[in-house]
C-alpha cells in the first residue's frame, strides 16, 4: 500500500482521542475523530477510512447502534472499545459486526498488534476471490475442499470442514460461538456450544502440531474463536 493507512477513532473521551491520534500519528497512520455516533457515521461515509475505532458508549448513541450501522454498508474493520470487560459486551459487539473488541485502559503494544489483525483482516478480505490460504504449515484449497498440512492431505468431515472454512473466511476476526454454530449447524443449534468445542479439539488434532497450543484456532474465552495466519 503507497497511501498512509487513515483511521477514524469515534471516542467521545479527548484524551483518548488526543492520545490515539499522536501514537497512531507517529507510526504513520492518517487519523480523524468524532466524538458522537452521529459524526462519526457522517465521517465513516465521507472519508471511507481504513479502519474504525469505535468507543461503545457515546453521548448520543449506543456504539453497538454505530456499528449495525456501519455494516448495513461497509466491511471495514471496525475495533471496540469499552470500559466494561463483560463477555456479554463483547459477544453483542462482535455478533453486531465488530471485527474485535478491547478493554480501556488497553497497553499501546496491544492496540497496534491488533490493528495489524484487523488490515490483514481486510487484505484477506479484498482478496477473498483467492481460494487458497497458504500459511505457516497449512495449505487450504476453499474450492476444492482440499486440506494439507506439510504436504499431505488431511481428511476432514463435512462438518469440519464447513467450521474450518467458515473461520478460514473471516480470518483474524473474532467470531463468536452463536455466530459460528448458527452458521455451521443451523440458527437453531446456536445455543450448543459443546458441539463447537468438540468440533474444535478434533480440528486442533489434525492440523496443529500441539492441540494443546493452537497456533490457527484460537480461543477467545467466554466469546468465540479467531483463526490468526502465522507470519
Amino acid at each position: 500500500m503507497n497511501h498512509q493507512p487513515h483511521i477514524l477513532v469515534i471516542d467521545d473521551e479527548p484524551q483518548i482521542t488526543r492520545a490515539l491520534r499522536t501514537i497512531l500519528t507517529a507510526r504513520q497512520f492518517r487519523v480523524s475523530t468524532a466524538g458522537r455516533g452521529e459524526e462519526g457515521l457522517a465521517l465513516a461515509a465521507a472519508q471511507q477510512p481504513d479502519m474504525i475505532i469505535l468507543d461503545l458508549y457515546l453521548p448520543d448513541m449506543d456504539g453497538i447502534e454505530v456499528c449495525r450501522r456501519l455494516r448495513e454498508w461497509t466491511k471495514v474493520p471496525v475495533i471496540v472499545l469499552s470500559v466494561r470487560d463483560s463477555e456479554r459486551d463483547k459477544v453483542t459487539a462482535l455478533d453486531s459486526g465488530a471485527d474485535d473488541y478491547l478493554t480501556k485502559p488497553f497497553g499501546i503494544e496491544e492496540l497496534l498488534a491488533r490493528i495489524r489483525v484487523a488490515q490483514r483482516h481486510a487484505i484477506q478480505s479484498q482478496g477473498a476471490g483467492q481460494p487458497v490460504i497458504v500459511t505457516g504449515e497449512l495449505e487450504i484449497d476453499l474450492a476444492k475442499h482440499r486440506v494439507k498440512h506439510r504436504g499431505e492431505e488431511i481428511k476432514l468431515t463435512a462438518t469440519e470442514y464447513k467450521l474450518l472454512a467458515y473461520l478460514v473466511s473471516h480470518v483474524g476476526r473474532v467470531l463468536t460461538y452463536r455466530a459460528i454454530l448458527s452458521h455451521v449447524w443451523g440458527p437453531g443449534e446456536s445455543e450448543h456450544v459443546e458441539y463447537l468445542r468438540v468440533y474444535v479439539r478434533q480440528l486442533r488434532r489434525k492440523l496443529e502440531v500441539d492441540p494443546e497450543e493452537p497456533r490457527y484456532i484460537i480461543n477467545e474465552p467466554g466469546v468465540g474463536y479467531r483463526f490468526i495466519t502465522q507470519d
